[in-house]
């Protein structure tokens, strides 16, 4: 469980990391399978797949050599304003997003290519793999917005190309999530993440410029938040 976490206190992180697991995937399966209609949605069961099968790698290999990172991660209580806003809207987007997918399969809106789905699960995968190199490289990586107890700037590997490449990762994963489940109008809602993103990104920048040393001066080096020559 990692040189700095007794076992007692890794049992408790492995049970809510994995009831965290479970239910997100009844969440998001529930979500899918409900709106279709129908367990023969297919396109369902392989984004499931695709993304939980890795997703239960990446947590045994954080609960067995970064426990810590782990427990940064099962954090959802955010402290400032702006921080809120972003999680109730992109929890709206969220529900959005993976409930036109079924209803789409069940009326027959869409018509995606197999071709299309499959270069789609690749792409998704790339996104998911960039996400766990990304946490890998900053141990930093809570999944709420803080200053942590000796904190350090991380500006090698990816973060020396964008400033946030743990969101320009996501973004891949949540677009190509929605051709895996062969919705076009899907796209639709997943759009509006950029846009939320931003309200995120700002006030994330304004709290690590106030109490992360280095990092204006890493602004000024690396110009670029989440995509390299956009933005």
């Amino acid at each position: 469980m990692g040189p700095n976490m007794s076992s007692s206190s890794g049992l408790k992180l492995a049970a809510r990391a994995f009831l965290f697991y479970v239910a997100s995937l009844a969440l998001v399966g529930g979500l899918l399978f409900s709106t279709a209609g129908s367990l023969r949605f297919w396109n369902a069961w392989l984004f499931l797949g695709a993304l939980f099968i890795p997703m239960l790698a990446v947590l045994v290999y954080l609960l067995l050599k970064a426990p810590d990172l782990l427990e940064k991660r099962m954090k959802t209580r955010e402290k400032e304003k702006p921080q809120r806003l972003y999680l109730l809207l992109s929890l709206v987007t969220f529900l959005i997003s993976f409930s036109i997918p079924g209803f789409d399969y069940r009326y027959g809106w869409s018509s995606v290519p197999l071709w299309v789905v499959i270069l789609s699960t690749f792409a998704m995968l790339t996104g998911y793999f960039s996400f766990f190199v990304v946490m890998v490289q900053n141990r930093y990586a809570s999944r709420v917005v803080e200053i942590q107890e000796g904190q350090k700037l991380i500006d090698k590997g990816m973060y020396s190309v964008v400033r946030h490449p743990m969101y320009g990762s996501a973004t891949l994963l949540y677009v190509s999530a929605m051709l895996v489940l062969g919705s076009y109008f899907a796209i639709i809602p997943v759009l509006s993440i950029p846009m939320l993103l931003v309200i995120r990104i700002r006030n994330e920048e304004s709290v690590l410029r106030e109490g992360l040393p280095g990092y204006s001066d890493y602004m000024n080096r690396v110009r670029y938040r989440m995509i390299p020559f956009v933005w």
